[in-house]
């Protein structure tokens, strides 16, 4: 796993969500995101996405079952975008 992806989602997510009180860096990367973790809703998991779509280039679909599982925590997030963009290059080429 890329250590510096994941610190930059930690970044995007405190800077995104504006968490005053939170450190990126103490984000743990296995951490939920949501209910006993961080406590995010859905309406910050809309915000991360066009986030993540600005940043990286990847976008969720709006009814996809999978979005649970890759907004479950950064490292699920780090997966995901790494995937997205090895996809997007592939099918670039």
């Amino acid at each position: 796993m890329s250590d510096q992806l994941a610190d930059r989602i930690k970044q995007i997510i405190v800077e995104t969500l504006a968490l005053e009180d939170v450190d990126p860096a103490t984000i743990e990367t296995d951490a939920p995101l949501f209910g006993e973790g961080l406590g995010l809703d859905s309406i910050d998991a809309l915000e991360l996405a066009l986030a993540f779509h600005k940043e990286f280039g990847v976008r969720t679909q709006e009814n996809d079952e999978n979005n649970r599982e890759y907004y479950q925590s950064v490292a699920s997030l780090v997966k995901f975008i790494t995937e997205k963009q090895a996809e997007a290059a592939t099918s670039a080429s």
